[in-house]
């Protein structure tokens, strides 16, 4: 197709035909808005559902379009390249918010001598569609050109096409124009067929002044000089790519460059005062961006890559292809602020993002029912990519936190199945969800340690090339993992998969791989984790599976039917006392037996927690894990440890364990070598210790407090403040010095105090150890005087990791005026900018000052924060989920029930709500079940 510039042609022709007075750019009309109705003028919109008719599918987009940066409005004039696949004479596409002034159609071969035809612009705002009704039918099999001119304001918001600000160094305000547009938001920025699965070229020309650039998917062609002094950017066109990837950018960024090894250039982006920040960055998506092109056996097919920092993001970051956005936190790394876990953080997300390059972009789910096969993906491969090119980040032990997470919430009836249906445009954000993410990568990596990393990958990559510049479903994943063979691997003889093959014996197993897809339904067409109870009758396993819930019980009467239906397919392996040979078991039944060759002394499921399920030890054995963690905790390898604490404490909140036996179980702790297996069991009591505190139960709290710093004296005491050490080392560190400050622990409180008042007065410019620097604040934070100096300084950081490091601190003042001023700073969107609102109301929240203030300050302010965020949006959810599900009383649940059924009547239905009324009321239970062997727990072991 021809380039960006051909647009301008069309609108010669256009002008020779006197259809508009119109300048070189087109922005210049005579028509009015004669021709724009809506159905509510009296005439029928001629489609009635919210998915896109496919008679007519777009080829190619040209878009030019001009923000001003002034006015903070744009105007835009496109022209579509359309097939026509059956008669029809209207057009069916999205748009929402756009003032459309105009919609000619031109038949595509003949723009010379057949005059435009007006469209008629008939609106459905409720669907975000707009129909271009034409004077005649349009035959099947021809291509036509259709031509809308629109502008609207820049939005407020993070969605579309929106205005983003920031503050230079010496206080002054810049406005840049930026695009958002995942997953239904293009509409917003330009008419378009938004919907995946309506692929296209897209051309896109942008108007800019000189002292701004202008950045799109593609690189720039060309640049041509307007009268009055503006610039025309025109880029080149792009593969073929869904709506919601498209992007541009109108800035004064300043950018670092590199080449990869295959020539692709990569820069990285930020306001100039933060350019100094992204060194990190490029050196990371250079070497992760190389990775990617080897392991996906498939180059990255743009000739350049851009990542982006913008000042206002909702999200992490946006997989734009060739132009990725993110949050300033997600991609500048600064070595003075950044802590450990700012840089893996940094890095995974980098992982993540160029991950979305192939998985997502180069193959696109067909609808957003199959997210996951974006995001899991892009999830799973954060710990591929990253353990690959970054392995000193240990990736792996952040991974298990990823399907702790996932297990968290689908272990709720309330959780949802991965490939789930989703309509509207609420619908389909709330499906960008723990669900989505983290149980999608948590069952790819179930699936790789069944297949082998080799197989795996092969399979993968047959995906890929099999459907590249295409859409695909969830069984296309499946079938492709069958079916590894191309006709390359039958002309060079390479060993492949087939459907009618099985696995080689290699893999500890005879499965055919015909059955994949059998099995993989089983985990992404239910909602749910299955439990597995283990009974060990001398040499003989008694292997049984339910469905794992917390807060429902088996002598609750819902239990029948919470299990009824319930079962899955499940890769086990398993470790024994006799061999350090990981077995492997599929269980396709309620009930199984295993034989083992003669008694063992212990058997270990979900060998290093590669499977997505929950494992009890029935009648003795936890007992004998205690005894043999007592003994010797060397006998299970780390990953296997975390798995069986978590394990444990997941078991107490479904009454399969009691709590005494869980907490039995940590006492071995202080012996324990590994950090993250210190990290697991410390989360947990920590967790009690906040919802004592929140509940006000001070006997409970204080001994918790007390057992934990008598308990863990030693290793806390053992943490050096400063940056030494392994990834693993300083995030201990971070973590544990935290919690004993948090605590009262006179030498914590001693050493942050000591450290604050250096680096106060020093007047901000002493550099601490990045790693302490949360601790250090949050002690600091709590005088009158540390407040507010800490306020003054966030308001003067450059560096977004250090501002966050801050904003956490000052929220855990017991002040409840400053922690008043702080949530109304976050409103005004000044100090605090508006995308940080959502985490500033969850850290209030944890707060026990705070949570009754946060909570209340939603109730009366929900139409505000709707006019901040969209409804569905990640930041509302955080807000729903961060200031209620710590809730333990029935008060409060009838409180929440209340609120959610005011928003119901209103029209406002989240899926979330579900999530957060079933949170509680779990909550509740706990409280009522475990209170008292807390208590008394803790009187035996202190």
């Amino acid at each position: 197709m021809a380039s960006l510039c051909r647009l301008c042609s069309l609108v010669l022709v256009l002008q020779l035909l006197h259809i508009y007075s119109l300048g070189i750019y087109g922005f210049k009309h005579q028509t009015g808005k004669d021709n724009v109705t809506s159905p509510t003028n009296g005439k029928l919109f001629p489609w009635n559902k919210m998915r896109l008719p496919d008679m007519v599918v777009p080829i190619q987009y040209d878009l030019c379009v001009h923000p001003n940066l002034t006015s903070v409005h744009f105007t835009g004039l496109e022209r579509i390249e359309i097939f026509v696949r059956e008669n029809t004479n209207f057009i069916i596409l999205h748009s929402k918010g756009l003032e459309i002034t105009s919609a000619v159609l031109l038949p595509k071969d003949d723009l010379g001598s057949s005059k435009p035809k007006q469209l008629q612009v008939l609106e459905h705002p409720a669907h975000e569609q707009i129909a271009l009704q034409a004077p005649e039918v349009l035959t099947a099999g021809q291509r036509f050109l259709v031509v809308i001119e629109f502008h609207a304001r820049l939005a407020d918001g993070f969605d579309g096409f929106y205005k983003s600000t920031y503050k230079t160094r010496v206080g002054e305000t810049r406005i840049i124009a930026t695009t958002d547009f995942e997953p239904t938001s293009a509409r917003m920025a330009f008419p378009c067929f938004d919907e995946p699965s309506f692929k296209a070229n897209f051309a896109i020309t942008i108007r800019r002044e000189r002292k701004h650039i202008a950045l799109s998917n593609m690189p720039k062609i060309k640049t041509i000089e307007l009268e009055g002094g503006l610039l025309e950017d025109h880029f080149d066109v792009t593969v073929k790519m869904s709506t919601y990837l498209v992007a541009y950018i109108v800035c004064d960024f300043t950018s670092v460059q590199a080449t990869t090894s295959s020539g692709i250039k990569v820069s990285i982006y930020a306001s100039p005062d933060k350019w100094s920040q992204t060194h990190y960055a490029l050196e990371t998506a250079v070497k992760l961006l190389e990775f990617y092109e080897k392991y996906f056996d498939i180059s990255f097919p743009l000739p350049k890559l851009d990542l982006v920092a913008i000042p206002d993001f909702q999200s992490g970051a946006m997989e734009n292809w060739g132009l990725i956005t993110y949050r300033e936190t997600s991609l500048l790394y600064d070595p003075k602020t950044s802590s450990a876990f700012d840089k893996l953080w940094v890095t995974k997300v980098i992982g993540h993002e160029l991950a979305h390059q192939w998985f997502g972009n180069l193959v696109t789910m067909e609808w957003w029912n199959d997210i996951w096969l974006n995001e899991g993906f892009a999830r799973f491969m954060e710990l591929v990519s990253v353990s690959a090119t970054y392995s000193e980040l240990q990736i792996e032990d952040y991974f298990l936190n990823v399907c702790f997470g996932a297990i968290a919430r689908d272990s709720l009836n309330s959780s949802h199945p991965i490939s789930n249906p989703a309509e509207t445009p609420t619908q389909i954000k709330e499906m960008f969800d723990t669900v989505s993410y983290d149980k999608g990568a948590c069952i790819l990596k179930m699936l790789q340690d069944f297949l082998s990393e080799a197989v795996f990958q092969k399979g993968i990559i047959h995906y890929l090339k099999k459907y590249s510049y295409r859409n695909a479903k969830n069984n296309d994943l499946w079938n492709s993992m069958v079916n590894t063979c191309s006709e390359s691997d039958f002309s060079s003889g390479n060993f492949c998969y087939t459907a009618s093959r099985p696995l080689s014996s290699t893999f500890s197993h005879m499965w055919k791989l015909t059955e994949i897809e059998e099995m993989m339904n089983t985990w992404t067409l239910q909602k749910g984790i299955p439990l597995v109870l283990v009974k060990c009758e001398g040499n003989t396993l008694r292997l049984r599976q339910v469905r794992f819930l917390k807060g429902v019980f088996e002598e609750d009467p819902e239990w029948a039917n919470l299990q009824s239906r319930y079962f899955w397919h499940i890769p086990l392996t398993y470790v024994t006392s006799s061999s350090n040979t990981v077995h492997r078991h599929i269980l396709k039944t309620k009930t199984d037996t295993l034989e083992l060759e003669g008694e063992v002394a212990w058997v270990k499921f979900n060998v290093d927690m590669n499977g997505y399920y929950i494992v009890h030890y029935e009648e003795n054995g936890w007992n004998n894990i205690i005894k043999l963690l007592d003994q010797n905790h060397t006998l299970f390898s780390h990953k296997d440890r975390v798995n069986l604490i978590h394990n444990a404490f997941q078991l107490v909140s479904a009454g399969r364990l009691s709590l005494d036996t869980a907490l039995d179980l940590t006492r071995y702790l202080r012996h324990e070598s590994s950090n993250v297996v210190l990290l697991q069991g410390l989360g947990y009591l920590e967790m009690f210790y906040h919802m004592m505190e929140r509940r006000n139960i001070s006997d409970v709290t204080e001994n918790l407090k007390r057992y934990i710093l008598q308990h863990f004296k030693l290793v806390i005491d053992r943490q050096a403040w400063s940056d030494e050490g392994s990834v693993s080392d300083r995030m201990l560190r971070s973590d544990l010095l935290g919690l004993a400050c948090e605590l009262q622990y006179p030498p914590c409180i001693q050493k942050a105090n000591e450290l604050f008042s250096k680096w106060m007065g020093s007047g901000g410019t002493l550099n601490l150890p990045a790693d302490v620097l949360k601790t250090v604040y949050s002690v600091g934070a709590q005088t009158i005087a540390g407040w507010n100096y800490l306020l003054k300084q966030y308001s003067l950081s450059m560096s977004g990791a250090e501002k966050n490091k801050i904003l956490y601190a000052l929220t855990t003042s017991r002040d409840f005026e400053k922690l008043t001023k702080l949530i109304e700073l976050g409103m005004e969107g000044e100090v605090i900018k508006t995308q940080d609102l959502a985490a500033l109301l969850h850290a209030v929240a944890r707060n026990p000052e705070g949570q009754g203030l946060a909570w209340n300050f939603v109730r009366k302010n929900w139409n505000k924060l709707l006019k901040k965020f969209e409804l569905a949006s990640f930041s509302i959810r955080t807000i729903i989920v961060g200031t209620t599900s710590r809730f333990s009383s029935k008060d409060k649940l009838e409180e929440v029930k209340h609120f959610f059924r005011s928003l119901e009547d209103q029209g406002s239905q989240l899926k979330i709500t579900e999530v957060v009324l079933e949170t509680i009321t779990k909550n509740i239970r706990w409280l009522k079940r475990n209170l008292n062997g807390l208590r008394n727990w803790l009187l035996n072991n202190l």
